[in-house]
């Protein structure tokens, strides 16, 4: 395992994203409510750290925001191996692996209709 890797739970929550209608003023919040600092990453999203030092999500801006808006993203040494215990669990792949920034990931709906997402350094 890769230092960088260490850093990151196996199934753990690992990185929040929350769709906000304004940066500037989702940012004064959060900063002033707890503490968290921001890195911007281009005219629509702000990368969150957390007071420990680790960035842990992003503020992503939005035209519209409902419920259940918020993507939970969890951390997996083996992104394959997790797809395939999700769907064998019951969960339905939304979006298969793709690259981003960073790594890969994948998003599925949980049963109760929740999207939430997986991601890792490698595929």
């Amino acid at each position: 395992m890769a230092d960088r890797e260490s850093a990151h739970l196996h199934h753990g929550f690992d990185y929040i994203e929350i769709p906000v209608l304004d940066i500037e003023t989702s940012v004064a919040f959060y900063s002033a409510a707890f503490g968290w600092t921001f890195t911007p990453y281009g005219p629509g999203y702000q990368g969150i750290t957390t007071p420990d030092g680790r960035e842990a999500g992003g503020l992503s801006l939005t035209g519209e925001v409902t419920q259940g808006g918020v993507l939970v993203v969890l951390f997996s040494h083996s992104l394959t191996a997790t797809r395939d215990a999700v769907v064998a669990a019951g969960g339905v792949v939304t979006r298969d692996i793709f690259e981003f920034p960073g790594g890969f990931r994948f998003h599925f709906m949980d049963p109760s209709g929740h999207e939430l997402g997986v991601w890792s350094f490698a595929a």
